[in-house]
């Protein structure tokens, strides 16, 4: 066959071409799966702290180019280096961890401290008999304990946390991790009260972050439907339903009832909006008398949102532990963290839907916690709260959800999960109803 009989090829348009190569999923993308011997290398980072003499040094290694603090998750191995000027003189050198929360009532001048861990591993100690020298480099490596015990419970390592309220009564709150060297060299220590010598030059400290990672045991589920004939959502086992009444406050009138939809696992990922369905329920009088207050704006309040979902973040600070006149003096402060954008979603003569997704804050990284006097909790709080409640035909509708949330988003191929699954409990602002628990890893 000659070459001028076989068949010609078009051209590519010259408008198509390749996407770039990212790394990292871009925000309209998620990865499917992770192999993370094949992920791309980058350069270790190392952090130095020297004492104020420079006698010692303390190096951690292994941590992200990227990152302003050393962090560490969880059961995390901390690996580095003690450096040593003058070894002269020197009995035994130490590198241990240490975390602690520290909790103050501004207003009645209480205050509290836990210890949460302490790893420690002796490096070098003088031989007497033979008389070695200390080296002047010694490498470490301590794992961080997964858990604390308070009182008789254990709980997991809480993550670095920082909390105030201020005004009176206020708190403080703090949980602080810290890897630290210590060398021991007694001829200096003698000498502590002169000028010269001070006892924290042969000791050097580093704070470090603790954010144990964790990420929901399921994917969110497949979308709810409204459907007529059912007069709202078509019910699935993957989402609960949670309801709620507004009273009518028109004689011969009946109640609005509410239902929320949220998946039935209640955990979510910080990074990824909280999908939600939501439908009102009464006969057709009612739900035209509600409408005005309905999620989505309408003519007569366009910019005023009176139904909302938020999500609504509780600390909590108890340093005394004390109960006064049947009430607990632990003092709190709730935020919003995250709010609902709402879309009409169906609707019938007695029954109205949306759909929507809550949006949580670009500052929130980690989920709640509790440790020792001090709890983190996270609820979905929805409300219906008339302008004017005297001329509303309906009074205040509230409904509070107790809700976890994880690091990072739920992986099918579980790259990264440990074995360790802790006990939390109820992250709730007003329910005892337990949730599942997370899947945590390193």
């Amino acid at each position: 066959m000659s070459a001028a009989s076989l068949p010609g090829y078009p051209a590519p348009p010259t408008h198509l071409h390749s996407p770039a190569y990212t790394a990292v999923p871009r925000v309209h993308e998620h990865r499917l799966a992770l192999n993370a011997r094949l992920g791309p290398t980058r350069p270790p980072r190392e952090f130095v702290k020297r004492a104020r003499n420079g006698g010692v040094s303390l190096r951690l290694v292994g941590q992200d180019d990227r990152a302003t603090l050393p962090v560490y998750g969880l059961g995390a191995s901390v690996q580095g280096t003690v450096e040593i000027n003058k070894t002269d003189g020197i009995t035994s050198v130490e590198a241990l961890i240490e975390g602690t929360l520290r909790l103050e009532e501004v207003a009645e001048g209480g205050t509290a401290n836990h210890k949460l861990c302490l790893s420690k591993s002796m490096l070098w100690v003088k031989d007497r008999t033979r008389d070695a020298p200390c080296p002047s480099s010694l490498r470490f490596s301590l794992l961080l304990p997964t858990t604390f015990s308070h009182g008789d419970k254990t709980h997991p390592l809480p993550p670095s946390f920082e909390a105030h309220l201020s005004g009176l009564p206020g708190f403080r709150a703090n949980i602080d991790y810290s890897v630290s060297a210590v060398v021991i060299k007694p001829n200096v220590q003698s000498l502590v009260k002169s000028t010269l010598f001070r006892k924290d030059d042969w000791a050097v400290s580093m704070p470090v972050m603790y954010l144990p990672r964790t990420r929901p045991s399921v994917p969110i589920p497949a979308p709810l439907t409204a459907s007529a004939s059912c007069g709202g959502f078509v019910e699935t086992p993957y989402w609960k339903m949670f309801s709620s009444t507004a009273k009518t406050k028109r004689r011969g009138a009946h109640d609005l009832v509410a239902k929320l939809y949220l998946p039935a696992t209640r955990i979510f990922c910080v990074r990824q909006p909280i999908p939600f369905y939501l439908s009102f329920h009464s006969n057709a009088a009612s739900l035209a008398a509600f409408l005005p207050f309905a999620p989505v704006a309408g003519l007569l309040s366009p910019k005023r949102q009176f139904t909302r979902i938020q999500l609504m973040r509780q600390t909590t600070v108890d340093v005394r532990n004390a109960v006064v006149l049947g009430t607990k003096t632990d003092i709190w402060r709730v935020d919003c963290i995250g709010e609902g954008a709402f879309r009409h979603a169906g609707g019938g003569p007695e029954w109205a839907a949306f759909s929507g997704e809550i949006f949580i804050g670009d500052h929130i990284t980690i989920g709640g916690f509790r440790a020792g006097g001090f709890s983190v909790r996270d609820s979905l709080v929805l409300t219906m709260t008339p302008t004017e409640l005297v001329k509303s035909p309906f009074k205040e509708l509230r409904l509070v959800v107790p809700i976890r949330l994880a690091t990072d988003p739920w992986n099918e191929d579980g790259s990264g999960l440990g074995a360790y699954r802790g006990a939390y409990d109820p992250p709730s602002m007003s329910s005892s109803e337990e949730l599942p628990e997370l899947r945590y890893h390193g």
